[in-house]
């Protein structure tokens, strides 16, 4: 039984190979690679924060750039491993070459688009830490509680990367991702109460939120962040998890079809 055992957890651990791979390469230019990932949202959190919440003053009986910190951690976590799982997931699936290099491994295209999609969570988990170590050290983070937020920034991660990776699996070129960012991104990014509270949107506004994972990870972090009590816990993870359990195995089996038939 102990070997049966033994077995099983390396198969399902066999995407971490690819992890460690994808945290090696990232390693010799993770400040660069830092930067990149938290340069925009930080320049959202001053400019709009401070900036546009002097003439918003507050909203929802806290000060704009403390409801904007909150948004800007989820938006970080989206766009951080949206961009991981499309354009660096191309580049090692069809101009580098580097999946099919590692089926001299024994490994299943399987583990490695799994370990695409950790490896994206992992690097929203990173990129949202950075972002809440600066709130904090703003000001703009009410208590401990917000570690909470990590947990959350990676799943959420992991589910953008395994959406990420489905339109990969379709996409001839790296002109294709801006249809994906034009048409799915930004329109989440302001329809999930990163920016406006969605209580003040039109009814359907709201209507059309409640399908977004986006506004599931705000409606989590926001609270987390501010001190105030959250509700409805499982019913939004339960979303986001939905997202990833559907999104992961359609990523799967498209990019075998692509790769292998």
């Amino acid at each position: 039984m102990s070997g049966l055992e033994d077995c099983q957890t390396q198969i399902w651990l066999r995407w971490l190979p690819i992890w460690r791979r994808n945290a090696r390469v990232w390693r010799k230019l993770a400040g660069p690679a830092l930067l990149g990932n938290i340069g925009e949202p930080l320049l959202y959190l001053f400019g709009l924060g401070y900036g546009l919440g002097f003439f918003v003053g507050q909203v929802n009986g806290m000060d704009y750039v403390v409801f904007l910190a909150s948004g800007t951690v989820c938006a970080s976590a989206m766009n951080t491993a949206s961009f991981e799982g499309l354009y660096s997931a191309y580049t090692r699936m069809a101009v580098q070459d580097t999946w099919l290099g590692m089926f001299t491994a024994p490994l299943d295209l399987g583990d490695i688009v799994v370990g695409e999609a950790i490896w994206g969570g992992t690097k929203s988990l990173i990129s949202a830490a950075a972002i809440l170590l600066v709130a904090a050290g703003l000001g703009l983070v009410a208590d401990w509680q917000a570690l909470w937020v990590l947990p959350i920034a990676f799943l959420l991660g992991t589910c953008f990367a395994s959406l990420a990776l489905v339109v990969t699996s379709v996409s001839k070129s790296y002109d294709f991702f801006l249809y994906y960012f034009t048409l799915v991104i930004t329109p989440m990014l302001l329809l999930s109460g990163v920016f406006f509270p969605l209580e003040q949107m039109p009814e359907l506004i709201q209507q059309i939120s409640a399908y977004l994972p986006l506004s599931h990870a705000v409606a989590l972090v926001r609270p987390l962040m501010t001190g105030q009590a959250v509700s409805d816990i499982l019913f939004h993870l339960g979303v986001i998890i939905l997202y990833l359990v559907i999104a992961l195995p359609i990523a799967i089996r498209m990019i075998k079809k692509r790769l292998l038939s």
